[in-house]
């Protein structure tokens, strides 16, 4: 990896993303002495262009692989535009001296959002209502239409996970009437106003269980059909973090046959989605194309932490919320 440069040179960097001229007049008021190129997630000519002057690289979404640290001498920082660091080839960049970083909470309000949002979604059977409404059929109102419709007031919310969304996502579900219980790898710790539990009784005990992970080697298929098997008939999962905590064909599984209610998913095992996943064909499931994080002001708070890291690692300073 080379990092000499001249002084006055600005650091060179590759936004990976591609936003509307409205969007990025917004955003460009962080950029100050930078040197940005914007470029889409899925134009990899200009990416094939890029990469061998790109110094740090903001990463959204598209996997950075073996093959583009390769094509990117110069690279210096990682810059993860999120959280999750699992589509970064983290033992390359190490390898060659490459460094992540990422930015805890910068999204937790929109993702806290979105959440509840494909909650309420589920519950209330937004979707396959939408379209019968357009298509006609949404009158006359049936009674019976009351027994797949449900509050989260009154209702058990298990929260698998307990970092910044879940955090915030707790007194909003305890506000509206719900009750909240957590697991995460505290076993309990300090906080009294949410009970923890283990994860299985958490499973057994939730109406509604709301995944807020990272993906690891131990939380890969986490949700696996044993533990889809313990959650209470009719239950609804939610699952803003990462498709690969879920065993997606017992998902699959348990919607059709009944045993889980719904489910609201933002991610999926595989990204983007197969159209032919059978998940898509479900009338119980809520989709989103992995974007509970995606608000205009999310990125604006992004790209400012992404700014104020790309000074730091050009004047030598320590670079904040490093991982590798």
């Amino acid at each position: 990896m080379t990092t000499s440069r001249p002084i006055d040179t600005p650091v060179r960097i590759l936004a990976h993303l591609d936003p509307p001229p409205a969007l990025r007049a917004r955003l460009e008021r962080h950029l100050g002495g930078l040197d940005v190129r914007w470029c889409a997630e899925d134009d990899e000519i200009r990416l094939a262009e890029l990469l061998p002057g790109t110094e740090v690289l903001w990463h959204v979404l598209r996997p950075v692989t073996a093959a583009d640290l390769e094509r990117a001498p110069r690279l210096r920082l990682i810059q993860k535009l999120g959280s999750g660091v699992n589509t970064i080839d983290l033992e390359g960049a190490r390898a060659r001296n490459v460094a992540v970083a990422n930015m805890p909470g910068a999204n937790a309000r929109a993702v806290t959002e979105a959440t509840l949002a494909l909650m309420l979604a589920a519950l209330r059977r937004v979707v396959p209502l939408d379209a019968a409404t357009r298509a006609g059929r949404g009158w006359p109102l049936e009674t019976g239409q009351a027994e797949h419709l449900g509050e989260l007031g009154g209702r058990t919310v298990g929260l698998i996970g307990y970092g910044q969304v879940a955090r915030r996502l707790a007194p909003v579900l305890t506000a509206l009437g719900a009750r909240v219980l957590r697991h995460d790898r505290s076993g309990g710790g300090t906080d009294t106003e949410t009970p923890w539990r283990p994860l299985d009784e958490l499973l057994a005990e939730s109406d509604v269980v709301s995944l807020h992970l990272p993906l690891t080697e131990h939380t890969e298929g986490l949700l696996d059909a044993r533990r889809i098997g313990l959650m209470r008939p009719g239950a609804v999962l939610v699952n803003t973090a990462r498709g690969g905590l879920v065993d997606e064909p017992a998902l699959v599984d348990a919607l059709r046959g009944g045993r889980l209610g719904a489910a609201g998913l933002d991610v999926f095992a595989q990204e983007p989605v197969d159209p032919d996943n059978p998940l898509l064909a479900l009338p119980n499931v809520v989709v989103t194309p992995h974007l509970a994080w995606l608000t205009a002001e999310t990125l604006e708070r992004c790209v400012a932490i992404a700014a104020d890291n790309a000074r730091r690692l050009a004047s030598g300073a320590g670079i904040v919320h490093r991982v590798g």
